[in-house]
């Protein structure tokens, strides 16, 4: 393909409370056995994107391990390659990414030693399936300068979190607000976008010299009244991890057969790094309902409605309802869990009761693991 990819993932999210104290967002669990960051890669991958860079910051150990290597999404060739960029201390910086415009300023760098005339420039936070290709062939044909991938949200979903964009008949954007406290419009950026090398090289230097750090509010804002700036919308299934409730919401919209029939069983495919762990075990008594259970799970209650992440163990006697356990649990007996979202690595005692009241609950247990 014609051009380079760029996966913005080293932002913090405290709207994510908990779960991202010890994580970066774009490796959070999805589906059972996915992190976010998969579907970016996975995309690029199928859209012959050869050459792609991921910049992480916060959080980055679990993220960088995930990345660890590039064969996963067919990266490791000889033209190309996956690359992962962190913050450095250099004789010019030694500050971390003030912005995603910042990010990538402190990596013009590897714009500058590429060859491709485009760059698709995404969010390692969104759940999706795209061909990049047509994408591209949109932009060209618009002449654009910029085009931003978008999508309508339903009336009833606050769109007041995102970008809010309206366009004019030919699909250019003629308004752009980062996060209104009041959405005039249900059109929302997926944070995809796809740009000239070239000018994106000029736009960004032109913006450290201004000292602007922020891509959507410092050139998106910033250039929609002067560079040809289009939208193209997204009509498939597409979910940003942004909330905890988004969070749970994604993970529950896998439980339909429609979505797991769209990710797991349509070309192209999304892949992941993979885990040589036993299939998922049933004992006498497990009784599992409408659910997602990982391999190297062990399963001795009931599971309704719920994804159950790799290596957890449920109790005897235990019932968990309508809620997202991560990876390496262990629950003991006759524990009731019900609308929540279990932390990984937790040892939850036996007898133990959770249930999200007002909205999903996190559980963060610090017990000792032994046998209860």
């Amino acid at each position: 393909m014609r051009a380079i990819g760029i996966i913005l993932a080293g932002g913090n999210n405290r709207r994510m409370k908990e779960l991202s104290q010890k994580r970066a967002v774009c490796a959070m669990p999805i589906a059972g056995s996915y992190r976010s960051i998969d579907f970016a890669l996975s995309n690029m991958s199928n859209s012959r994107i050869q050459k792609v860079a991921v910049f992480t910051q916060y959080n980055a150990r679990s993220l960088n391990e995930h990345l660890s290597s590039s064969k996963w999404w067919d990266f490791g060739r000889k033209q190309g390659g996956l690359f992962v960029f962190t913050p450095e201390v250099t004789a010019e910086s030694n500050a971390w990414y003030r912005g995603t415009a910042d990010a990538i300023a402190q990596n013009l760098q590897f714009l500058k030693d590429s060859h491709e005339p485009y760059v698709v420039i995404a969010s390692g936070d969104g759940v999706y399936k795209m061909d990049f290709n047509k994408l591209l062939e949109y932009h060209i044909d618009k002449k654009a300068d910029i085009t931003v991938v978008c999508k309508d949200m339903p009336p009833e979903m606050d769109a007041g979190r995102f970008g809010i964009i309206k366009m004019n008949e030919e699909s250019r954007i003629e308004e752009f607000e980062e996060k209104p406290i009041v959405a005039r419009s249900n059109v929302v950026s997926c944070g995809i976008y796809v740009v000239r090398r070239r000018q994106l090289i000029e736009m960004i230097e032109k913006g450290m010299e201004e000292d602007r750090v922020d891509f959507v509010k410092d050139i998106l804002i910033r250039y929609k009244g002067v560079k040809r700036i289009f939208g193209y919308k997204m009509k498939e299934y597409w979910s940003n991890i942004a909330t905890v409730q988004d969070y749970y919401n994604t993970n529950m919209d896998f439980l339909k057969p429609e979505i797991r029939d769209y990710f797991f069983k349509q070309y192209p495919d999304i892949y992941s790094k993979v885990d040589d762990l036993p299939p998922a075990k049933y004992n006498m008594g497990a009784n599992v309902k409408n659910s997602l259970i990982s391999s190297g799970c062990i399963v001795n209650g009931t599971v309704e409605g719920s994804v159950i992440f790799k290596k957890t163990y449920i109790g005897n006697n235990c019932y968990i309802k309508n809620s997202i356990i991560l990876n390496d649990v262990y629950i003991g007996d006759n524990t009731h869990i019900e609308n929540c979202i279990v932390e990984s690595r937790d040892t939850i005692r036996a007898n133990s009761y959770h249930k999200g009241e007002d909205g999903v609950k996190i559980v963060i247990e610090h017990n000792d693991r032994y046998v209860m």
